[in-house]
């Protein structure tokens, strides 16, 4: 499988997922009139509309800061597909493609409902993290995967490689 494909395929799964987990949970429970709903000493399900970007930031309460988060979120799919679609490896791709369909995930409930649908809560004791959802957590996974790709050694060739050349000695 080529490494575009794979990250074609970890973009519709994601985008797939996180809006069929969104809908389940919103329009298919009564989560909003019952939460949180403890799934775990240190995990809840809740109700959270972020208007901003990660951890709540910049939050948008006109229509223009909507549908700019949007068209950043569009930009930031399209870009970053056509670096999916160059990928040199598998887990570029796949880091690429968690990162576009998330970014698709969330961008879609910013145009249909104003904000992003959030419902993950994790905490423990006092310590508290931020609420998420699947599209979240596989942008933060594609992020990792990113660094990951950035690490490794493979693609990288000895001959050509001119720190690793010893007869183009550095200046």
């Amino acid at each position: 499988m080529t490494p575009a494909r794979a990250g074609l395929i970890a973009a519709l799964a994601t985008l797939v997922l996180d809006q069929a987990s969104k809908l389940w949970l919103y329009f298919g429970t009564d989560l909003v009139m019952t939460q949180p709903w403890r799934l775990a000493p240190f995990a809840d399900f809740v109700v959270v509309w972020n208007r901003g970007v990660s951890y709540g930031l910049f939050q948008q309460d006109g229509g223009f800061g909507r549908w700019l988060l949007v068209a950043v979120s569009l930009a930031a799919a399209i870009g970053l597909s056509v670096w999916m679609h160059r990928a040199g490896s598998r887990l570029l791709g796949v880091a690429l493609g968690l990162i576009v369909g998330g970014a698709l995930g969330n961008a879609i409930d910013r145009a249909a409902y104003g904000a992003v649908f959030d419902f993950v809560h994790l905490h423990a004791g006092t310590w508290s993290w931020y609420v998420f959802n699947v599209a979240d957590a596989a942008i933060v996974a594609g992020v990792v995967g990113l660094l990951f790709d950035s690490l490794r050694p493979a693609g990288r060739d000895p001959r050509t490689d001119v720190a690793g050349d010893r007869n183009h000695p550095q200046a």
